[in-house]
């Protein structure tokens, strides 16, 4: 029988791309007009946050805690990659979302499952007088010389969408992407960041709409499909080891400790009224993509989480920045 075998969050914000000594740059973005939100989902100035921020936060901007930081996130990047690699996994399915690389105002669905044969990841066209740390971080975790196509396990995609119609989910599906971009960055972040040339697992992506509204999937929502994504990989025919990975988050582009910490704290006590619970006024802009990792709760919830790490990656005294998540569940 198939079943999920393997449950993996991660982070996927461009700091990951940034040497320590960017993040400044990324704060002066920040000061200079970003849109932002205070950890109630609240649209605010940078001017704002900073007048209400912890004091303490200044001491974890300095330039040897941020390299260490830094290093740490690396560090765990590598180590998902690895157990990537120890689990043997047949597939890989993805639950990421899409901000405005596929989907649009003309077309923004809830949830897709995409179940063409392969996924493209493309070069990203960027403008020339783009600073350079600004193309290190925003290349989005696309391929650098050419377009490179990556396996995708089209049956198991297929199998998804059939089974989780029935399950109730009214599911978008998609067999090819029509913009040049390819595959967004919360997959191709994966694929350039997570696996290696020696080392390709299919994935079957799952893209959630976190960032736009007004069809947001719920966290409750995100917290049964995962629960009825497992379902349905168990109903699947052989013996396939499936994995299932939640990339993004967790709260940005203001750090919000407490939800984030409490989102872990959560997922490790296997407490899925606390997760269905998060207020939905804080899933917005890129703290949104928490959802991703609802929806790998509800599909891990009967496996043990086996290691996490969470690091407050903040780049001004305002508290702008993002935190780092790491987690494993097996």
């Amino acid at each position: 029988m198939a079943d999920i075998v393997l449950a993996i969050g991660t982070s996927h914000s461009p700091l990951l791309n940034s040497p320590a000594e960017d993040y400044p740059m990324h704060a002066a973005i920040d000061a200079s007009g970003r849109k932002l939100i205070d950890k109630n989902g609240r649209p605010c100035t940078y001017g704002e946050l900073l007048e209400k921020a912890d004091p303490s936060i200044k001491q974890q901007i300095e330039p040897k805690v941020l390299e260490e930081r830094s290093a740490r996130c690396t560090k765990n990047i590598a180590r998902l990659s690895h157990e990537l690699v120890d689990a043997k996994l047949d597939a890989l399915i993805i639950i990421g979302d899409d901000q405005n690389e596929q989907f649009f105002d003309d077309n923004m669905p809830a949830i897709l499952i995409y179940w063409g044969d392969k996924i493209a990841n493309n070069p990203l066209h960027m403008d020339e007088d783009a600073p350079q740390f600004w193309r290190t971080a925003r290349s989005q975790y696309h391929e650098v010389a050419q377009s490179r196509d990556y396996p995708v396990d089209s049956a198991l995609g297929l199998h998804l969408i059939e089974q989780l119609i029935g399950q109730g989910f009214d599911i978008s599906q998609s067999k090819r992407l029509s913009k040049e971009h390819g595959e967004g960055h919360a997959f191709g972040f994966v694929h350039r960041r997570m696996m290696s040339d020696d080392h390709i697992i299919p994935i079957v992506p799952v893209a959630l709409n976190t960032y736009f509204p007004p069809n947001q999937p719920r966290p409750r929502r995100c917290y049964e499909l995962g629960k009825a994504i497992r379902a349905a990989v168990k109903s699947a025919n052989g013996n396939e080891r499936v994995g299932i990975l939640g990339s993004g988050g967790l709260s940005h582009f203001t750090v919000d400790e407490e939800l984030d910490r409490g989102l872990l704290d959560a997922c490790k006590r296997n407490d899925a009224e606390a997760l269905c619970s998060i207020p939905v006024a804080k899933l917005n802009s890129g703290s949104s993509e928490i959802r991703n990792w609802l929806t790998v709760a509800g599909a891990a919830a009967h496996l043990k989480t086996a290691w996490q790490e969470y690091i407050p990656c903040y780049r001004s005294a305002a508290g702008t920045g993002c935190g780092m998540g790491f987690a494993v569940w097996k």
